[in-house]
């Protein structure tokens, strides 16, 4: 299957022209297996680049060379910062990272721990304070300044990892599932920061699962499986040329016996409903005047495959190839 390629501009404003950062053709290898097999992909100053895959696809393998964790052994990843050029070394005053692996000292007092990460990336301590404080306010956590680690609940251990990603005001923000684990409320919560984020001119990478909420939240995705690109692209460009149509129908007739054309590529029966995925390509009009004079149709309603649809879709065709 053919991949999209994406454009470096996006629209939405002047400063999604610089490039941030470039992964140019990286490969990993463990042992006999290779788990990155020359991904490449550029993230955008002001975008936020949804990254996914299936678990093992390299998705954190890659997240992890582009943070220094791992060393790539072909292929390079470079830091393109305003007024530092190119650089192959990881700027940790200029880059956030909250990682898959959460992990807070538990016996430390939550504002204790904001401030030595923060002084780790050069922050003053005056202003490292003042900024803690604003985002535990922000986050509802103000009155938790001097509790330890070890009494937050999971999901606001969670937020002040994330304030530690972000408390810099870094140029580059790399996020491993960041909803993960997360009640809607609080996901939400993460995708209003998230896209200030990005309104503050920031450059976002961001790994999730949940299709619904990289759908509403990323202008560009890139879908890795088995190590190697898939998709890269606008979610415009992706949907128009892999979201495919969906045709629900209701038949008075559960026995009705219809033999789709090859306009449909795949068919789900459950009684009187029925599923129709349409190929690539075939319109709804088409699909409509297949069916026969006097098909049982009480019900029909025709829409978009979503993301996640895509996603399940092309992970599955990687499996099988």
């Amino acid at each position: 299957m053919e991949a999209i390629d994406g454009e470096p501009g996006v629209s939405g404003g002047s400063c999604m022209s610089q490039t941030v950062l470039d992964v140019d053709s990286v490969v990993k290898r463990y042992h006999r297996k290779t788990a990155v097999d020359g991904v490449s992909f550029s993230v955008q100053r002001g975008e936020i680049l949804g990254f996914l895959g299936p678990n093992g696809a390299g998705k954190t393998t890659t997240l992890r060379m582009i943070m220094g964790i791992t060393v790539p052994d072909a292929g390079r990843v470079t830091f393109r910062l305003e007024g530092a050029g190119g650089s192959q070394r990881v700027p940790k005053h200029r880059v956030g990272y909250l990682p898959e692996e959460r992990g807070l000292y538990k016996e430390a007092r939550i504002l204790d721990v904001l401030l030595f990460l923060a002084s780790i990336k050069g922050m003053p301590k005056d202003e490292a304070r003042r900024k803690a404080l604003d985002w535990l306010e922000r986050f509802g956590l103000g009155a938790y300044a001097n509790a330890k680690v070890e009494e937050l609940s999971k999901g606001m251990a969670q937020k002040v990892q994330f304030i530690a990603a972000v408390i810099h005001e870094p140029d580059l923000v790399v996020l491993d599932e960041p909803f993960s684990g997360l009640d809607p409320v609080n996901q939400e919560v993460f995708r209003e920061e998230i896209r200030r984020l990005k309104e503050r001119g920031a450059a976002v990478l961001l790994s999730s699962h949940q299709m619904n909420l990289v759908e509403e939240t990323c202008d560009r995705i890139f879908l890795i499986n088995n190590g190697r690109r898939v998709l890269y692209g606008t979610l415009v460009d992706v949907k128009a040329q892999y979201g495919v149509h969906r045709v629900n129908m209701l038949v008075s007739d559960p026995d009705w016996d219809w033999r789709p054309p090859d306009l449909v590529e795949q068919v789900n029966r459950d009684g009187a409903r029925w599923t129709c995925l349409l190929r690539p390509g075939v319109t709804p009009g088409q699909f409509m005047h297949s069916l026969p004079a006097g098909a049982p149709v009480e019900e029909i309603s025709i829409a978009r495959i979503s993301l996640h649809d895509i996603f399940v879709r092309m992970a599955t065709q990687g499996e099988a190839a």
